[in-house]
């Protein structure tokens, strides 16, 4: 079984049966926890899954697969009084989930761009491509949003087409252009330090990164679509760095 089918099965039988057995199922005995809503180990998972209430519900909307790396893009329902947009990253071993990482943000009805926080396309293409679009993402973000070099933009992004997700930016260059003004007239800096993790299948990657927005330390989940070598579609979670987290784990 691959990692994909292995996160998919577990993941379905965990919060989609909401069966807590299925962690001595899949679940590795060392696994380790970074999410801010369980403890570490099995029985941390084993306890949230079995406090999850009746109308609980996870709904998928995209996965890919990169090495021992699984990501999973969907919006929990039931979680409390909002549904909550997620990123979710797990590492297989041994056939078994052994380690987890998330961000997690409600969902916000109206957006900028008129799009939603999860729409837009989810099929995997293009899988010969997926290291150069891996290199090309990944310079973006050491590039542009780390090294500020906001004029090489365009060496990344497309300048026909890039669908904007973020509930804050519009679509396109001139969207993003006009966010990034507004920002700095009221004085707020955005700032990536480091590249965590990158997770990449064909047309789509997603980067872990670790920063500041404003004052507050921010964690930056970015998953971009590639098309014919040039960034065109842009989805996002940016939820603050918690230091109360009920492991010691962190959340990277």
């Amino acid at each position: 079984m691959s990692a994909k089918e292995t996160v998919l099965t577990a993941v379905g039988q965990l919060f989609g049966e909401k069966d807590p057995s299925a962690v001595d199922r899949w679940v590795s005995p060392t696994y380790r926890q970074h999410s801010a809503l369980a403890t570490d180990g099995p029985d941390g998972l084993r306890g949230l899954v079995a406090g999850l209430p009746d109308g609980f519900r996870y709904e998928q909307h995209r996965v890919l697969a990169d090495g021992d790396l699984v990501a999973l893009h969907g919006t929990y329902h039931g979680f409390g009084p909002a549904p909550l947009v997620a990123f979710d990253i797990f590492r297989v071993e041994d056939g078994r989930l052994a380690e987890h990482w998330d961000a997690l943000s409600p969902v916000v009805t109206e957006t900028v761009s008129g799009r939603s926080q999860t729409d837009g396309p989810v099929e995997v293409t293009d899988l010969g491509r997926t290291e150069a679009n891996r290199a090309l993402v990944t310079g973006f973000v050491e590039t542009v949003l780390q090294g500020g070099k906001v004029d090489a933009i365009t060496d990344f992004l497309s300048t026909e087409t890039y669908h904007q997700h973020n509930v804050g930016i519009g679509d396109g260059l001139d969207g993003l252009g006009a966010a990034l003004a507004a920002l700095a007239e009221q004085g707020v800096t955005m700032v990536y330090t480091r590249l965590h993790r990158v997770v990449a299948e064909g047309n789509f990657v997603l980067t872990v990164s670790e920063g500041s927005f404003g004052p507050t330390p921010t964690a930056f989940y970015d998953l971009f679509r590639v098309a014919d070598g040039k960034i065109v579609e842009h989805w996002d979670l940016t939820p603050e760095i918690k230091t109360d987290l009920p492991h010691g784990n962190g959340l990277f």
